[in-house]
């Protein structure tokens, strides 16, 4: 296992969380941290989710008969709204680093404006006002979890970035289950004001969205060197330990050597990796509900149905992500995220093959596909962030992987094709190519973070030991 500066960090008492060891001070200004950023950024995530996941669950309530959709019109409705999404992501995530920038101000008006967006889909009466609508949200969403996961690098080490991001990606789990049992509950209102039950999911999650804003922009702090939420010795603390991990964080635009951020492959192999397990989560968003009602379900009990399977993507998450942060692996828990994700394709791929699989086995492989999916995702970030240093590279780095990674949206909303339900061969195949090919990735990536440790560590013994460098010290994380 490779750490950075271990006697540092172990002097600071950085990397552990209620136990002994650590002075008063330092647990109480971390758990401040922690119940000040967390749930807030995560309660973003889950807004996000269940704004993305509800025309999964309008679906079902009859939107494609509504709008007199055409066949193709449910997967154009997705990829409309990734293409935004990918494309403004990097832009927003440098533009929130810049100093005169306020995180709580940028994340505010970006999620007001995707309420009143998700609202207006409900009140729209035509397919083409719905794709409009659908490209303005992936402009407002793309800057939020981006940004949020950028924050939350700002104020964590290495070492206790993984709980965090699991915890963050927790909330998101929680999205589509919320969504589901909102759903589940707005249907009933079908009919009141004249209006059908998939436009009151819209109204009232849109609502809910707006009304979370307003909390974003009370409670999401600043960066650390600006932050009102530590002392100002505990600031002090923070920042010479965020110094001693992970370098000079401060960014400007004119100095970075973008073509070196840019080509970074401690960027682009987690990038791929992310973009391979997110074609699962991508298919599960947007299929689920579709799939539970050709098990032979109800809409009404496909919607209650969806929900375990997202709360077991939350406990794997919360599993691995405490385990991993007292360990300091990343790789092993992907690889086997990667193999709960490789069964569960595996078992819907027979399924096309062969009609006569239980319904059960297929509702089963369902929560081996949600444990693995979101596991791999958390774990693929934390693990990109732990090898990345300054504020430049950091926030490129988590504005490509949340962005260029998601582009398997694109993917799943082509290849799962709607004259093909409930067999779907062609989605099925390509899933569990991508699955595999993230795991080749891992291994990989894994192998040229081992060979640039060896280098350091011959470059640190030429050195000799009297010498004291940061970059000497540092070693990348596996």
């Amino acid at each position: 296992m490779s750490t950075t500066n271990e006697k540092g960090v172990a002097e600071l008492a950085s990397d552990e969380l209620g136990n002994g060891e650590v002075p008063a001070p330092v647990s109480n200004y971390m758990f401040k941290m922690d119940m000040r950023i967390i749930p807030i950024l995560g309660c973003t995530y889950t807004i996000l989710f269940l704004d993305r996941t509800n025309i999964a669950n309008a679906r079902i309530e009859g939107l494609e008969k509504s709008l007199n959709m055409p066949p193709t019109g449910y997967n154009t409705l997705l990829w409309v709204f990734f293409l935004p999404f990918v494309l403004v992501e990097i832009p927003s995530n440098l533009l929130m680093g810049l100093p005169r920038v306020r995180p709580n101000i940028f994340l505010g008006i970006n999620m007001l404006l995707l309420g009143i967006v998700s609202f207006c889909q409900g009140l729209t009466h035509s397919y083409g006002g719905l794709i409009a609508l659908r490209f303005l949200m992936g402009i407002f969403e793309a800057t939020l979890p981006a940004g949020a996961a950028f924050l939350i690098v700002e104020y964590y080490t290495r070492q206790e970035a993984a709980l965090r991001f699991a915890c963050f990606f927790c909330f998101g789990v929680l999205g589509p289950a919320v969504s589901g049992l909102l759903a589940y509950g707005i249907r009933n209102m079908d009919g009141i004001q004249d209006m059908e039950g998939w436009r009151w999911i819209f109204l009232i999650e849109g609502l809910l969205t707006v009304a979370i804003s307003g909390l974003v922009f009370i409670l999401v702090p600043d960066f650390p060197e600006r932050t009102k939420i530590l002392s100002k010795a505990d600031k002090e603390h923070l920042l010479e330990k965020l110094q001693r991990d992970k370098g000079d964080q401060k960014l400007d635009l004119k100095s970075v050597n973008w073509v070196k951020v840019l080509t970074d492959y401690r960027i682009w192999f987690p990038t791929l990796m992310f973009f391979c397990c997110d074609m699962t989560a991508a298919s599960m968003s947007s299929f689920i509900p579709t799939i539970l009602l050709e098990l032979g379900w109800k809409a009404a009990k496909a919607q209650v149905m969806s929900i375990p399977i997202w709360l077991t993507g939350l406990v794997f998450q919360i599993l691995s992500g405490w385990i991993s942060s007292r360990i300091g692996w990343r790789f092993p828990f992907i690889l086997i995220g990667i193999s709960m994700v490789t069964a569960g394709w595996i078992i819907q791929l027979i399924y096309s093959n062969n009609r006569g699989l239980s319904p059960a086995v297929r509702y089963f492989s369902l929560f081996a596909m949600s444990g693995g999916t979101f596991l791999q995702m958390s774990m693929t970030i934390a693990w990109m962030t732990n090898n990345l240093r300054g504020r430049a590279s950091i926030a490129v780095g988590t504005a490509i992987i949340l962005g260029l990674g998601n582009c398997a949206n694109f993917v799943a909303s082509n290849v799962f094709i709607t004259k093909q339900a409930p067999f779907y061969p062609t989605g099925f195949r390509t899933a569990l190519g991508l699955t595999l090919a993230g795991a080749a990735i891992c291994l990989i990536f894994v192998a040229l973070l081992y060979v640039h440790n060896q280098k350091l560590d011959r470059k640190r013994r030429d050195q000799g030991e009297s010498a004291i460098d940061a970059q000497l010290e540092y070693r990348y994380q596996y």
